[in-house]
């Protein structure tokens, strides 16, 4: 889920960046709009770093001799 998220607001964070490049906007409320999915992706990859850590903590390394496997997925 929060990689979704990640992905969709980078995705919408390129296309407003491209919208102010290209067409740049005056309005007032462009800055909170243009700048709104850049503090999203910075909040999702926040989340998704937190979340991918606890899910590598919660999963046990198998026994025997595959720990370099292990290793190398980590």
């Amino acid at each position: 889920m929060s990689g979704r998220l990640l992905c969709w607001s980078l995705a919408a964070a390129m296309i407003t960046a491209a919208v102010d490049a290209v067409l740049g906007p005056r309005a007032d409320w462009w800055g909170a709009v243009w700048s709104l999915p850049w503090w999203l992706a910075g909040g999702a990859a926040l989340a998704w770093i937190v979340l991918r850590v606890r899910e590598k903590a919660a999963r046990r390394p198998p026994y025997g001799g595959t720990q370099s496997d292990w290793e190398r997925a980590a």
